[in-house]
C-alpha cells in the first residue's frame, strides 16, 4: 500500500471517499430524479423511497469516478481533495464509485428492468466525459445529457410507461415531461459552464480547451445566460402546461428565477476565478429550485417534504469543508 493512501475497509478512506463524493451535490441528482418521479401517476412509497435513495446516491458516485480522470487539473485548482492529498488512489476510487452506480441501477430495477439501460448510458457518458471536457464545444452538453436522463430514470419506476413516448409525444402528459426533461438539461448545463469558471488557469495549464479557456470569460458568460434564459424558460411551460400552477410551485419557481439571474449579474461583473464559487453556488440553488418547482405542482402533497429536502441541501452546502468549492 502506498504511504498515504488508506485502506480500502478503513474509515479513513470512506471518510475521504465521501468528501470526493461531495454530499452537498446529491441534493442535484435527487432534485433531477424527483422530477421524474412525480410525473409516474400513484407510485407506490416504498418504490419512489428506493428509487429516490438510488438517484440520489448516484451523482456522488458519478462525481468520485469524474474525478479519477481530473487528478492533473485538480492539482492546481482543487489541491485539497483526497485524490490530490494522495489519500485514497485512483483505482480504489474508480471500482468503489463503479461498484456503487451498479448498485444503484439494480437497486432501481427492482422497480423496471428497462432503468438499467439507462444506467449503463450514464456510466458511459461519465465515463468519457473527460475527452469531451477537452473541446470548447463538447463538456457542458456532454455532462447535460448524463443528467438529463435521471429524470427519465425516475419516470421509469412505472413500467406502463413507454419512454418512446418522449419522441412520439403520444401520452396526455408527453409534451411537459419531455420539457422538463430539456429544463434539467439546461440548467445542468448552466451549472457546468459557471463551474469552469473557477477552474480557468487549471485548465488553461493541462490542456482542457473550455469555452472559458478558448473564448474568455464575457463570450462564456454569454452562454452561461443562454443556458440560465432555457432553463427558466422550459420550467415555465411546465407549470403552465401542467395547468397545476400551486403556490409551493410559484415560490420555488420565483427564488430560483432570483438567484438565477443574481448568480449572471455576478459572474459578468467579476472576473476572478477565485471568486466564481459564489454564483455558482447560486446556480446550485436554482438547479434544485426549478425542480422543486415542477415536483410540487405535481404533487402538492410532497410539498413540505420538499421544503425539508431543500432545507437539507443548504445545511450541507454551508458544512462542506472547503468553501470555495461547488
Amino acid at each position: 500500500m502506498t504511504p498515504g493512501i488508506q485502506p480500502l475497509a478503513s474509515v479513513g478512506f470512506w471518510r475521504a471517499y465521501v468528501t470526493t463524493m461531495r454530499p452537498y451535490l446529491l441534493f442535484v441528482s435527487g432534485a433531477a430524479g424527483l422530477v421524474g418521479l412525480a410525473f409516474a401517476p400513484n407510485p407506490l412509497a416504498i418504490v419512489s423511497a428506493l428509487a429516490f435513495l438510488a438517484l440520489f446516491l448516484s451523482y456522488g458516485f458519478g462525481q468520485a469516478l469524474t474525478d479519477c480522470f481530473h487528478v492533473d487539473t485538480d492539482a492546481i485548482s482543487s489541491p485539497y481533495r483526497p485524490l490530490v492529498k494522495g489519500l485514497v488512489s485512483r483505482k480504489q476510487v474508480l471500482w468503489v464509485s463503479l461498484v456503487g452506480l451498479l448498485c444503484c441501477g439494480l437497486a432501481m430495477a427492482l422497480a423496471n428492468p428497462l432503468i438499467l439501460l439507462f444506467a449503463m448510458l450514464s456510466v458511459l457518458g461519465l465515463a468519457t466525459y473527460t475527452f469531451f471536457k477537452r473541446t470548447w464545444w463538447g463538456g457542458p452538453p456532454w455532462n447535460s445529457w448524463v443528467v438529463a436522463l435521471l429524470p427519465i430514470m425516475g419516470r421509469l419506476i412505472d413500467r406502463g410507461w413507454d419512454p418512446r413516448e418522449l419522441v412520439r409525444l403520444s401520452g396526455p402528459s408527453s409534451l411537459p415531461f419531455l420539457l422538463a426533461v430539456l429544463a434539467v438539461f439546461c440548467a445542468y448545463a448552466n451549472f457546468v459552464v459557471m463551474g469552469y469558471f473557477k477552474d480557468v488557469s487549471a485548465d488553461r495549464a493541462t490542456g482542457y480547451r473550455t469555452f472559458q479557456v478558448a473564448f474568455g470569460w464575457q463570450p462564456a458568460a454569454i452562454y452561461s445566460d443562454l443556458t440560465a434564459i432555457g432553463a427558466a424558460a422550459l420550467t415555465g411551460a411546465v407549470l403552465l402546461l401542467t395547468g397545476r400552477v400551486n403556490p409551493w410551485a410559484r415560490i420555488a419557481f420565483a427564488a430560483g428565477l432570483l438567484v438565477n439571474a443574481y448568480a449572471q449579474v455576478a459572474i459578468h461583473r467579476m472576473r476572478d476565478e477565485a471568486k466564481a464559487h459564489g454564483p455558482i453556488a447560486n446556480v446550485v440553488r436554482a438547479f434544485i429550485l426549478y425542480c422543486l418547482a415542477i415536483v410540487v405542482s405535481l404533487k402538492a402533497e410532497w410539498a413540505v417534504l420538499m421544503v425539508a429536502f431543500y432545507l437539507l441541501f443548504e445545511l450541507s452546502l454551508w458544512l462542506r469543508p472547503e468553501k470555495t468549492q461547488v
